[in-house]
């Protein structure tokens, strides 16, 4: 049995064990990028074997790095965001930081009150996701002089460096193919867009393109459908129950088309013989539905490696330019979505 007054492990006890220097173990955990990654991997056995924790609440008093990032993301319900988040974290990661992740439910004074504690916790820099968001969290982090990015969305214009997909963009490839086979007689299924700019551009952008092609949406065809498949399957069989139906259906991400899909085949149409449905996002299993779901693939590995390396430098080098990136979104035709027939 341990001696439970056997004293905690220090940072020269973490040297010793790893054979270098205490000064080395410091940089390891303050300044990872200046080691070699053996360097780092010896440590690391080192502070694995002996049971070492820093103090982190003493070292951010005097001005040293926490090593960790906050993310704060709307919802943890759905995969919608994991790939982004994953990439995001294996990319800080292999460059010696961790990350915070929180969800705030789209909404905003959560939002805020959730960036006050990790400020409190001393993050070193925040992910905030999308492009709209209350003037009291921007101010908050101006005041704090944190660095931080804006991911999902791009836009050339952000108030921060923004790495992400158009997705105006987004929404008119999906929209411009739809209208392309011949469809005119299209519904639309989006979720709530209150605190959710993607949703509210995509759906602005669906409109006016729609507009623009002539095609007028019935008020019935409008559909407001929450994060659900289940929510996305009742409702798109109370729109096939209807007696004057639509063709094609254009749904705002993968998860409302997957259920729009099997509210399709529960209200004994087929997809896309009695109607044609698709998606944006490209999120995983869209590929492996019956039929595969026609989307727009947003670039969410890309994405978060993007941001990881691109904010991981303006933390590690204040004097960086830091710049947002585009990550164009691309059209993938599948077996949901079919030319008009007759």
């Amino acid at each position: 049995m341990s001696d439970k007054k056997e004293k905690k492990a220090d940072i020269v006890s973490v040297a010793k064990a790893a054979k270098v220097s205490a000064s080395t173990v410091s940089r390891y955990f303050n300044h990872p990028e200046l080691l070699k990654a053996s360097t780092r991997k010896r440590i690391d056995s080192a502070v694995r074997r002996t049971g070492y924790i820093r103090n982190r609440a003493a070292q951010t008093i005097h001005g040293i790095r926490s090593g960790t990032i906050g993310v704060l993301i709307p919802t943890l319900d759905h995969a919608i965001f994991a790939e982004v988040v994953q990439a995001f974290s294996d990319t800080v990661d292999e460059l010696g930081f961790t990350i915070l992740l929180a969800s705030h439910g789209y909404d905003p004074q959560r939002e805020y009150a959730i960036l006050r504690k990790l400020l409190e916790h001393r993050v070193d820099g925040v992910v905030l996701t999308g492009l709209d968001h209350d003037d009291a969290v921007f101010q908050l982090i101006e005041r704090q002089d944190i660095p931080s990015v804006l991911i999902w969305n791009y836009s050339s214009t952000s108030r921060y460096p923004s790495i992400g997909a158009d997705n105006d963009h987004a929404a008119t490839l999906i929209t411009e193919h739809v209208l392309a086979l011949g469809h005119r007689e299209i519904a639309w299924m989006f979720p709530p867009t209150l605190g959710n700019d993607r949703a509210k551009s995509r759906k602005l952008a669906v409109e006016t393109t729609l507009q623009a092609a002539g095609v007028v949406v019935p008020q019935a065809w409008q559909l407001t459908t929450v994060y659900s498949i289940a929510a996305a399957k009742r409702d798109m069989q109370a729109l096939l129950a209807q007696s004057h139906r639509p063709t094609a259906i254009i749904c705002g991400n993968d998860i409302l088309a997957t259920g729009a899909i099997h509210g399709s085949y529960a209200s004994g149409k087929l997809v896309p013989q009695d109607i044609s449905v698709v998606g944006i996002g490209d999120f995983k299993g869209s590929a492996e539905l019956e039929p595969g779901l026609t989307t727009v693939r947003l670039p969410a590995r890309q994405i978060g490696r993007a941001a990881g390396r691109t904010l991981v430098q303006a933390i590690t080098d204040p004097e960086a330019v830091i710049t947002g990136q585009h990550c164009k979104p691309v059209l993938v035709e599948r077996g949901s979505c079919a030319p008009l027939r007759g």
